[in-house]
């Protein structure tokens, strides 16, 4: 570690003896795969509080508070947390923050989830624990979104000593596969289909735009789909996002298990989600004349 004070902030030359501040390099902050994730992720809190009347522009500004995050844990797990509803005090804010983190905890702690955040580096505004916390809870609860893989970002962590700066530069990774985020560690059928022959799979890439899957549904279950109720020539990637969670719809209603699949993986030609999907039509229906 080497004195290098080009890289701190001015707010960091009151840190106290040995105390510590992270902070993102500034040219990671530039790179396209980190702009994406923080706009997909921003897109997607302000989608979900919509009716909150609430926009967020900023993540490290606007969440740093557990207010915003607050509302967002009781929409997503459809909850309410005893906490009050505004606080201006640093004391106060950081008890909410605690109920609010414990309620995430107690979610993510089944399903083995690094927890690689803190009251203290939330309400620091800490841009990469922010960062952690939100990937977490949109793979936790399945958001409809598609999060960019292996995105990697340099950390600046400074620390006064002897009443010198003193930063060093890490690797953080916030995001892998999509698999891996959700869990997907185990090996099936489709699994090794899929290595023997993936050249003999891009039929499935038919059923990308949903249309195909909504009309086979109606073919099985013997019915008219109106047309108003999907696009029968869909152009953008939200219409083909409509139709496969529609065609998801038909499925649970003709009693099949809700898709493991998400409808972007679909869309997105993710063909062990198409094949599985498939499949479960295939043993439901098989017998069907």
């Amino acid at each position: 570690m080497s004195p290098a004070l080009a890289d701190v902030h001015p707010e960091d030359t009151q840190l106290e003896e040995n105390e510590e501040r992270t902070m993102i390099d500034p040219t990671s902050k530039e790179d396209p795969k980190f702009k994406e994730l923080v706009k997909v992720l921003l897109d997607w809190i302000n989608d979900v509080l919509v009716e909150e009347r609430i926009i967020v522009k900023q993540l490290e500004e606007d969440l740093y508070d557990g207010q915003v995050l607050q509302k967002l844990l009781e929409k997503l797990a459809g909850c309410k947390l005893n906490v009050a509803e505004v606080t201006q005090s640093e004391i106060g804010q950081k008890q909410k923050l605690q109920t609010v983190l414990e309620a995430v905890h107690d979610l993510l702690r089944p399903r083995g989830w690094a927890l690689r955040w803190s009251v203290d580096s939330i309400h620091g505004k800490n841009l990469v624990a922010i960062l952690h916390l939100l990937v977490s809870l949109a793979m936790h609860f399945r958001a409809p979104i598609r999060l960019p893989e292996h995105v990697t970002v340099q950390v600046v962590v400074v620390r006064k000593r002897e009443g010198l700066l003193h930063s060093n530069h890490i690797s953080e990774e916030l995001t892998t596969t999509t698999e891996m985020m959700m869990g997907r560690f185990e090996r099936d059928a489709f699994d090794t289909l899929f290595d023997h022959a993936p050249d003999k799979l891009s039929v499935v890439k038919k059923f990308a735009d949903g249309v195909y899957l909504v009309l086979l549904m109606g073919l099985l279950e013997d019915y008219f789909v109106p047309l108003h109720n999907f696009y029968l020539t869909p152009e953008s990637f939200d219409q083909k996002v409509h139709n496969v969670s529609f065609a998801f719809e038909l499925m649970l209603d003709g009693g099949l298990k809700k898709p493991k699949a998400r409808p972007e993986d679909v869309v997105n030609l993710d063909l062990k989600s198409t094949l599985r999907v498939l499949y479960n039509l295939f043993t439901k229906y098989k017998n069907v004349e």
